[in-house]
C-alpha cells in the first residue's frame, strides 16, 4: 500500500467517525404530529417538509433517524428532544 493510499484511508476513517451516530425518534401514543414536526424544526433545524416526512416515517415505521453526526454534537440535541417528551436515543 502506498503512502498516498494510507493517507486517503485515514482521511476516510476520520470522515466516517464524524458521522458514526444517529438520533432515532420512536413512535408513541402521546405526541401529536404537530408537536413532533414543530420540535424537529426547532431542535434539529429541519425544514417543514423534512420534519413532516420524518413524522410520517415515525408513525408508520415506528422509528426514524432524524439527525446524524458525532456523539458530542448530537447529545445536546437529543436532550432537547427528550425534554420535549419525544422518545429519542443516540445510536
Amino acid at each position: 500500500m502506498s503512502t498516498k493510499e494510507k493517507i486517503s484511508e485515514k482521511t476516510l476513517e476520520g470522515v466516517d467517525l464524524a458521522h458514526e451516530n444517529e438520533i432515532i425518534i420512536y413512535n408513541d401514543d402521546i405526541n401529536t404530529f404537530e408537536h413532533v414536526i414543530n420540535t424537529l424544526i426547532k431542535v434539529c433545524d429541519h425544514s417543514a417538509e423534512q420534519a413532516e416526512q420524518c413524522s410520517l416515517i415515525i408513525h408508520y415505521k415506528g422509528k426514524c433517524s432524524v439527525k446524524s453526526g458525532s456523539y458530542s454534537y448530537l447529545k445536546p440535541l437529543c436532550s432537547k428532544l427528550l425534554d420535549a417528551s419525544l422518545s429519542a436515543e443516540i445510536i
